[in-house]
């Protein structure tokens, strides 16, 4: 596989794809595929209006991964001081299981090292496990549990941090 980064996002890693993945910032030309995505992916996905005011904000960060012709994955941090938060991180089922989350995340906690941040937070459902290998794989680990987080269906939350590496020279 061969991957590629919008000049703006640093250097690119692998994944075990095939096709060539570009990870590149996102754009409001890829709102309907991002929104199939996050449908697809939450049982209380965000909405059109979430994602277009997050591409206004100066502290966040949102990224596509484009393989294919096509939108494969999505990831949305924000930023404050020197911590950041993972939002949302997605890949749309055909696409998973190839590394593409793991490049997003990848990208996410680069895009945290460019911006100062020393450490990174997100949540979890306890029942995504997958989810949770991933993280715990790019060094997060649990450190609480936000009760009743999740309202459909209803879980709480395992609230999850990593340090954040220096950005890559």
């Amino acid at each position: 596989m061969s991957t590629t980064r919008d000049p703006r996002l640093g250097e690119a890693s692998g994944a075990n794809l095939g096709d060539e993945v570009r990870v590149r910032a996102m754009r409001p030309e890829d709102l309907s595929a991002v929104l199939r995505i996050e449908k697809a992916s939450y049982s209380m996905p965000w909405g059109e209006g979430t994602f277009r005011g997050l591409l206004r904000r100066v502290d966040s960060e949102l990224i596509v991964a484009v393989a294919a012709g096509q939108t494969v994955g999505y990831a949305v941090a924000w930023f404050v001081v020197d911590q950041a938060e993972l939002g949302n991180v997605a890949v749309a089922e055909d696409w998973r299981g190839r590394g593409i989350g793991a490049l997003l995340l990848e990208e996410v906690l680069d895009c945290a090292g460019r911006r100062g941040m020393r450490e990174i937070f997100l949540e979890v459902r306890p029942s995504n496990l997958v989810a949770q290998r991933l993280y715990e794989r790019h060094g997060f680990r649990e450190v609480g549990r936000r009760r009743n987080y999740y309202r459909e269906p209803p879980e709480d939350a395992l609230v999850m941090r990593s340090l954040v590496p220096p950005p890559a020279r």
